[in-house]
Formats: structure tokens, C-alpha cells, sequence
């Protein structure tokens, strides 16, 4: 059994047919033909069911196929920290951040990182802080960056920058032309807010939590999934919201909306690592670049 024949049995057995896979993986059909046949020889097994023109796993294929892609994952794996060996000239990581620091923190960082070390392919995923934790805990991701707070004894912490939330709302809202709120106010206007998990939605909360008010007493009138979904929807008078004030600028600056008198205090941005998975020499550089 070799890497080469898994390659091409999964190939074949996610698209059900030879002549696809054989395309996909830029071979000729005979080959990848023969080498189904000799995998299934070697080891006395069917794996497949002819059926007219094309192929379909049968129960024995079914079973293998996991086995198969679990070797190639580890194979890929070993490949990986062979590449780390090469002074970083070529190797691929993983990052999953969450939005606001995808969107505003992170893009210069990411050039300065790929003019230093070009041969590094980066993968950057986007998410909520909750999605960033659970990425770097299930190893689908190395690196984590985050704005919320992450209760996880297996994930090592560093801070890495910080910013500010802002209470905003539209020109014409009550709050606009306030002076000073209270934190009683903050009850008394429908709210637009990301979705639970995200880190600008837990900062809000435990800052109104400090205040004395339940987060629960929010008339919250819509949750979104994106920062740009809650901007959109606040300017054009769906309630108050609290965003980072590097989300808020642009619109702050042109009058499509106003800071209300509430302060929200400075959150931390956090590099999410696993204490025990395995660290690659990209991911080290990485580190360092975002110190």
C-alpha cells in the first residue's frame, strides 16, 4: 500500500467515478484504474461496485474510506513539519480571527509577515471569538486572535493590542444630543448587536454588567452576524449599538452616525495557541511578528 494509491482510492471515492478522479488528479484513467485494481489485490478486498459506466463504494469501501483519509491527514501532517525544517522557505499556517481584527488589526500585519517569510501560505479563517477558541482547540486552526474573553485552561493567552468599544446610534436617535447616559438609559432604546459568542457582544455585556444593569433587561430588536450587517442596520435607525471604534469611523466621520455620552471600557485583543498541540516554526514567526 502506498500514499499514492490512497490518494487516488479517495479520489475516486469522493466523485464515484474514474474518469473525474483520473482528471482531478491529472493521471490517466488507466492509471488511476490500476491502481484500484492493485490496492484491491494486494489486499484481496472489492472495494468498489461496478455499476454501467461508473463505480460506487461498497460497504467494504465505505469502511476503508475513513482509515484512507485519516493516513493522508497524518501524511500531510509529517510533510508539514518536514517543510518547518527548511528555514521557513515554504509551509502553510493556519490563523482564525475574528472579524474586527480580520477586518481592521490584522491586514498590515499579514503583509509585513508575508514580505519577511513569502514562502509561507497563510490561511486565514474569520469568525467570532467562540469559533476562534473551538478552531484552535479541534487543531483546525494553529493560531487564534481574538477580542473576547476565552475561559479554556488548553489555550495559552497573549495580549496583542487592544481597542475600544462605542455606544453609536443615528443622527435622530434620543441619545444623540445627550451630554451624559446613564446606564439605566442604555434600557430604554431597541439595540442591534452581533450574534452570542462574539467578542463585541460579550465586552457590551460585561461592561453593563459592571454598570448594574442585566444584559437580559437589552431590548435587543435584532442580533446580526457581522460587524457591517449591525453598522448598515444602525444607520439606518434600527436602535442603538456597540462597536469598535475602528468599525465605526467611517460612518462616525460622515455623519451617518453619532457616539453616545456612554464610555465603554478597552478590551484586550488575545493570541489564542493550544498548550499541548504541536507549535510549527511559521506559527513561532508569527508570534513574534504580531508582538
Amino acid at each position: 500500500m502506498t500514499l499514492e494509491r490512497l490518494r487516488i482510492f479517495v479520489a475516486v471515492a469522493e466523485r464515484q467515478h474514474v474518469t473525474a478522479a483520473a482528471r482531478a488528479l491529472n493521471l490517466t484513467q488507466s492509471a488511476v484504474s490500476n491502481a484500484i485494481a492493485a490496492l484491491e489485490a494486494e489486499h484481496d478486498v472489492h472495494l468498489f461496485d461496478r455499476v454501467g459506466r461508473g463505480v460506487v463504494l461498497n460497504q467494504t469501501g465505505q469502511a476503508f474510506l475513513p482509515e484512507a483519509k485519516a493516513v493522508l491527514a497524518r501524511a500531510a501532517a509529517a510533510e508539514a513539519a518536514l517543510a518547518d525544517l527548511s528555514a521557513l522557505r515554504r509551509g502553510r499556517l493556519t490563523v482564525f480571527a475574528s472579524q474586527t481584527i480580520a477586518s481592521y488589526w490584522l491586514p498590515r500585519r499579514l503583509v509585513a509577515f508575508h514580505a519577511a517569510h513569502p514562502g509561507i501560505e497563510l490561511d486565514v479563517q474569520i469568525g467570532n471569538t467562540r469559533q476562534a477558541a473551538a478552531a484552535v482547540l479541534g487543531g483546525e486552526a494553529e493560531i487564534g486572535l481574538v477580542e473576547g474573553a476565552v475561559d479554556e485552561p488548553m489555550l495559552e493567552q497573549t495580549r496583542i493590542g487592544s481597542d475600544r468599544l462605542a455606544v453609536v446610534v443615528a443622527p435622530d436617535h434620543s441619545w444623540a444630543g445627550l451630554r451624559r447616559l446613564s446606564a439605566t438609559d442604555l434600557t430604554t432604546s431597541p439595540w442591534v448587536l452581533r450574534e452570542a459568542g462574539s467578542g463585541t457582544r460579550s465586552t457590551l455585556e460585561e461592561a453593563v454588567r459592571q454598570a448594574g444593569i442585566d444584559p437580559a433587561d437589552l431590548p435587543v430588536a435584532m442580533t446580526l452576524p457581522s460587524n457591517e450587517a449591525v453598522l448598515a442596520a444602525a444607520e439606518a435607525g434600527a436602535g442603538a449599538t456597540a462597536l469598535s471604534e475602528s468599525v465605526a469611523y467611517a460612518s462616525v466621520a460622515a455623519g451617518r452616525l453619532v457616539t453616545a455620552a456612554f464610555s465603554l471600557p478597552e478590551r484586550p485583543f488575545r493570541l489564542l495557541r493550544h498548550a499541548e498541540r504541536y507549535r510549527s516554526r511559521a506559527g513561532d514567526a508569527f508570534v513574534a511578528a504580531m508582538g
